[in-house]
């Protein structure tokens, strides 16, 4: 009798330690992954059940929860001027969210560690659980100035603005764009297929172009190339003379590089401020392979390329290309061939040489406050580089973009009363399509507040000259500044 009892008490005990294994098992283990299974309708229903924080710009709610009257619904949430703001606060959807609404999901709908003890409060005296409020960088004069100066060119492209001496992003427009409210409702169907939609469109509504794509930089570039080119020499300066041929014969090819549309530069031998002014081909393709890849590439990086950035969120890989022959090499120097750059990369490399050589590093989150307005965490600038240029050598490269706005390819950039500096850019693309326009600028040149780059797709079209950049991207600048600088 005694060994059957015995016998049954073990069985009894094994069982409920498989019982207890296989419950630690699904809570622990496998819980993340029934949590996310979109059988799981529990979640979607909580994703609607807390007050999301806000977002907010310059004082401005850009996104917010707002109650409803559906039972099953308790918040929604909803945008104000969405189209403006899609790539900034992006969308919340059903099953999904983007850009800061994904990348500060934790504190805006309130489970991040940091909002213990408010959820602790909340929880004693009976309040309703409320995410945190995330307020951004963004300006949005500055914001709504580069939008609807890009929206007036009728083309794709981006524009995206820093404080050269914060790193902040004071804006970021990328179009076309979309309305984050037809991807945030509750009706999953009515969503996905908004969403399936746009995802399909050739013209790319949900790409963040200032942030997730490369594009050749053109001659924009040619300010790296000629940052290398001061640092290696300090006593280079805006009057060194250089050679500049009509057309430059490229190393172990039967090719040569013309300048932009087969002109002169000059008189054949230029001064370094002429060639950047007039943005002659051949002497900056000298330049690239007299310096060699290596030196090349590490200015480059000495500007922040090849360095893993998020604002929060993640920012392509912009890059130089691998070790080039010499003929390679002289096209790389002037922004084509393999080099290629984010809207965001050149305007932290305008922003470093505004900042006399130190490159902050970008960001997008300024404050985070709790549902009653404490401060939870707060933007502390940092540096991502430091000596990407010597002040000296920015202090060269600041006369010589001046003088590109002056006197150059620029004019349609100048602000009255405010020294701006720039430089355009016209990049050739692969596929045949007309150039893409380019400008990156600071200003005020001797004080800057604001640097920034511009890309337009194929925002070369019909304009004849090096002047295109100049034509198409530097007037879209040029509203951004103004915005800025209050003027």
């Amino acid at each position: 009798m005694n060994g059957t009892l015995k016998r049954v008490a073990v069985a009894c005990l094994a069982m409920f330690a498989l019982l207890m294994i296989n419950v630690n098992f699904l809570q622990a283990v496998r819980a993340e992954e029934f949590r996310s299974d979109a059988r799981n309708t529990r979640n979607y229903f909580d994703r609607y059940a807390i007050e999301r924080g806000r977002i907010t710009a310059g004082g401005k709610v850009i996104a917010q929860s707002v109650e409803t009257k559906d039972s099953d619904f308790k918040f929604v949430r909803k945008y104000t001027d969405g189209k403006l703001y899609a790539h900034v606060t992006g969308y919340f959807s059903p099953e999904s969210e983007s850009a800061i609404e994904r990348s500060e999901n934790a504190l805006l709908n309130g489970s991040s560690a940091d909002l213990l003890l408010r959820r602790s409060i909340d929880l004693f005296t009976g309040e309703p659980a409320k995410g945190a409020n995330v307020d951004l960088t963004i300006n949005p004069k500055a914001q709504k100035a580069a939008y609807d100066a890009l929206r007036n060119s009728g083309k794709r492209g981006a524009v995206i603005a820093l404080d050269p001496k914060t790193g902040g992003i004071l804006a970021m427009v990328s179009l076309p764009t979309f309305d984050p409210a037809e991807l945030s409702g509750t009706n999953k169907s009515d969503v996905f297929a908004r969403y399936n939609e746009l995802d399909k469109d050739k013209s790319q509504p949900l790409l963040n172009r200032a942030l997730n794509q490369t594009y050749p930089p053109g001659s924009t570039f040619k300010v790296v190339t000629m940052a290398a080119y001061l640092e290696e020499d300090s006593s280079r300066g805006p009057q060194t003379t250089v050679e500049a041929p009509q057309r430059l014969p490229l190393p172990n090819t039967n090719i040569s590089l013309p300048n932009y549309g087969g002109s002169a530069c000059g008189s054949g031998q230029v001064t370094l401020v002429y060639a950047l002014e007039k943005s002659c081909n051949t002497p900056f393709a000298s330049m690239g392979m007299e310096l060699g890849f290596e030196k090349m590439k590490e200015q480059t990086e000495k500007f922040g390329m090849g360095t893993p950035v998020s604002v929060p969120m993640q920012v392509a890989q912009s890059d130089f290309g691998s070790d080039y022959d010499k003929a390679a090499l002289a096209m790389a120097s002037i922004g084509q061939r393999d080099n290629r750059m984010t809207p965001l990369q050149m305007a932290m490399i305008a922003a470093g040489i505004a900042n006399d050589g130190t490159v902050m590093k970008p960001y997008l989150v300024n404050k985070i406050t709790d549902a009653k307005g404490d401060t939870i965490d707060e933007a502390s600038p940092e540096e991502l580089k430091t000596g990407a240029v010597s002040s000296e050598t920015a202090g060269k490269l600041r006369e010589m973009m001046v003088s590109v706005v002056s006197n150059g390819t620029a004019n349609l950039a100048q602000v009255p009363g405010v020294q701006v500096a720039g430089k355009t850019g016209t990049a050739e693309t692969a596929d045949g399509a007309p150039p893409h326009a380019w400008f990156i600028s600071f200003a005020p040149a001797d004080n800057p507040k604001v640097a920034l780059a511009v890309i337009v797709e194929s925002g070369a079209a019909n304009v004849g000259a090096e002047a295109t950049g100049g034509h198409t991207a530097a007037p879209i600048a040029k509203a951004v500044l103004e915005a800025v600088l209050n003027k």
